[in-house]
This record gives C-alpha cells, sequence and structure tokens, in this order.
C-alpha cells in the first residue's frame, strides 16, 4: 500500500471513531496523534516519497494531521461539557438550600425600641454632630471651666483653642435644639458619644445614649417620675418598679440616679444586682434654670426635665449580657442571637 492510499485509509478510520469517554479519547490520541502514532509513523516514510510527490503527499500529511487534531479537540470540548452538565445537574424536587436571613444589632433594636416607646408619649426624634465645640458640649449645660469632665483623661479634644471634640454626651443635640426651638419641647436625641477611658467589660471609649428633654409650663418632677415609670414598664415588663436615688449632674437640679427591678431575680436579689433587688439604668433631673437661660429659654415661665441613659447598660439588662465589648467585635455567633427569624 502507498502512501497516499495509507493517508485515505487513516482518514477514514478517524471519521468512524466514536468517543464515549475519558479513556477512548486518550486512545485516539495515542492511536493518531502521539510521536508512535499513525500518521507520525507516515511522516517517517514520507522521506522515501519521489521528489516530485513531496509537495503534495506534504500537503495530504498536514491536512490529515491538523483532521485528526480537530476531531480530537471537538471529542475533548464535548466530553467536558457532558461532565459540567452531569455535575451541576439538579434535581428540581429537592428542597432548596435555606437563606441565610441577617437581623438588626442588639443595639440598633434597643435604640428603636426606646425610640418608639417614647414616640408614643409625644417625644419627637433629634440628632446633632458627633464633632462638637465647647459651647454646646460644656458651657451651655453648666459646666465650669475646671469641671474634671473637661480633663484631656475624659475628652477626645481635636483642636484646642477654640475647643473642638468628640462629643461625651448627646445633651449637646438638646442645646442645639433648645437654640432653635422655643416652648413646648419634647424631644428624644439618640447617638454615638465617645470618651476617653480603659475598654474593659463594663466600659467602652465608644458607647451610645438616649437623652430626653421636656420643656412646657408646670413641668414637674412627678411628671418626671410617672414618664420614666412608663418607659421602665414598657422596656423591661409591667411588673417593673423604678426607685429614685439623690445624685449630681451640673446641668440638673434636683437630679437622681433611676434604678429598675432587677429582671434577672424580680427584685428578691441576686448576684447580678448584688443582692439589693435594683440595677441602675440612667441619670435624670429638672432642668437648671441657667441652661434654659443659656439657650434663650424664660426659666421663669418654663421649666423641664431631662434624662440620659446609655443604649449598651439597657441592653445588657434586657437580654442579660455581661460583656460590653461582645457589642463591638462583630462575632457572628453573639449576633445571630438577635435573628427574629
Amino acid at each position: 500500500m502507498d502512501i497516499k492510499e495509507s493517508i485515505q485509509g487513516i482518514k477514514t478510520e478517524i471519521e468512524q471513531s466514536s468517543f464515549d469517554g475519558a479513556e477512548s479519547l486518550e486512545n485516539f490520541r495515542l492511536t493518531y496523534l502521539s510521536k508512535k502514532g499513525k500518521i507520525q509513523s507516515l511522516f517517517g516514510a514520507f522521506r522515501d516519497v519521489p521528489v516530485d510527490q513531496k509537495k503534495i503527499i506534504g500537503q495530504e500529511l498536514n491536512a490529515l494531521k491538523q483532521f485528526a487534531q480537530e476531531i480530537f479537540n471537538t471529542a475533548q470540548e464535548n466530553l467536558g461539557s457532558s461532565k459540567k452538565s452531569s455535575n451541576n445537574s439538579q434535581d428540581l424536587t429537592m428542597p432548596g438550600e435555606p437563606l441565610r436571613i441577617g437581623s438588626r444589632h442588639p443595639l440598633s433594636l434597643v435604640k428603636n425600641e426606646i425610640v418608639e416607646i417614647f414616640e408614643r408619649i409625644g417625644f419627637n426624634l433629634s440628632e446633632g454632630p458627633e464633632i462638637e465645640d465647647d459651647w454646646h458640649n460644656f458651657t451651655a449645660l453648666n459646666l465650669p471651666d475646671e469641671h474634671p469632665a473637661r480633663d484631656m483623661q475624659d475628652t477626645f479634644f481635636i483642636e484646642k483653642d477654640p475647643d473642638y471634640l468628640l462629643r461625651t454626651h448627646t445633651s449637646s443635640v438638646q442645646v442645639r435644639y433648645m437654640e432653635n426651638n422655643q416652648p413646648p419641647i419634647r424631644t428624644i436625641s439618640p447617638g454615638r458619644v465617645f470618651r476617653n477611658e480603659a475598654i474593659s467589660a463594663r466600659a467602652h471609649c465608644i458607647f451610645h445614649q438616649v437623652e430626653g428633654l421636656y420643656i412646657d409650663e408646670g413641668v414637674s418632677f412627678a411628671d418626671l417620675k410617672q414618664t420614666l415609670l412608663y418607659f421602665a414598664k414598657e422596656m423591661f415588663g409591667e411588673k417593673t418598679e423604678i426607685r429614685l436615688r439623690p445624685s449630681y449632674f451640673p446641668f440638673t437640679e434636683p437630679s437622681a440616679e433611676v434604678d429598675v427591678s432587677c429582671n434577672i431575680c424580680g427584685g428578691a436579689g441576686c448576684n447580678v444586682c448584688k443582692y439589693t433587688g435594683y440595677l441602675e439604668i440612667l441619670g435624670c433631673g429638672m432642668v437648671d434654670p441657667a441652661v434654659l437661660e443659656n439657650c434663650g429659654i424664660d426659666s421663669k415661665k418654663y421649666s423641664g426635665f431631662a434624662f440620659g441613659m446609655g443604649i449598651e447598660r439597657i441592653a445588657m439588662l434586657k437580654y442579660q449580657i455581661n460583656d460590653l465589648r461582645l457589642f463591638f467585635e462583630n462575632d457572628i455567633r453573639f449576633l445571630k442571637q438577635f435573628s427574629k427569624f
């Protein structure tokens, strides 16, 4: 058989080839395209072809090799697609994978609940800048120059003379609100605040507050007590009781600390409440007349009360969390406990 007949015979074999898997594909490669394959052997026999036929035979050999390579490539692609399709096949009768639904952060949940409670009794929402000046953060609130809260150990100052700082409480928002609104005023001011404190299970340099302010004619301490009792029962349950202890704040007089009956032991006494039956939740008092005057409000005509609470503190009591740092670490194991789904 001469070389031309061999070329035609191999081409016919290739055309009749079939592939049912990786093994048959590899056998095809070894038979026709490897160094010891049939096509390569024809190139070896090409040396004996007469000179006047080399051009034509050479073209036919190259065409045969290209034809075999195209058949191989096409079969390889088809087998790969078939395997991929088989691996990705889905049984549409099987139940789908459940979606992992996120949830709000516990601090957001508690803040929103506090806001909703006070909105039900007529308080609106007010917000202000986190970078404050001395007037709104200290001076307008009756804090003299020598007050410890101005010390660099407590406050993050950004610039001195004039003083700009990261606000240490959201009372600064109340000052701005009083400067731009006349009584009656009934507002709450939630937000992030900053103090230069060591981070521990009970303290952090960043935390969140909600402060409330009510100013009108004839506002009394009794109004303050009833408002806070309403809040405590709405937040911690109808059986919750409160007690007020005398305290001191530069911007309120008289001032008080507010405790709620321990929601863990029901007021009977436990290690969480140090066997007192009560837990501190906020500070409050009647707005000092000097603060009203600083904000352009007639203290002889109007009176009011103010209160402030830490959202982290309320959240720790509500969810019985014993480490403040958990709120800031973004541990998914902690956060997923607050999903409602």
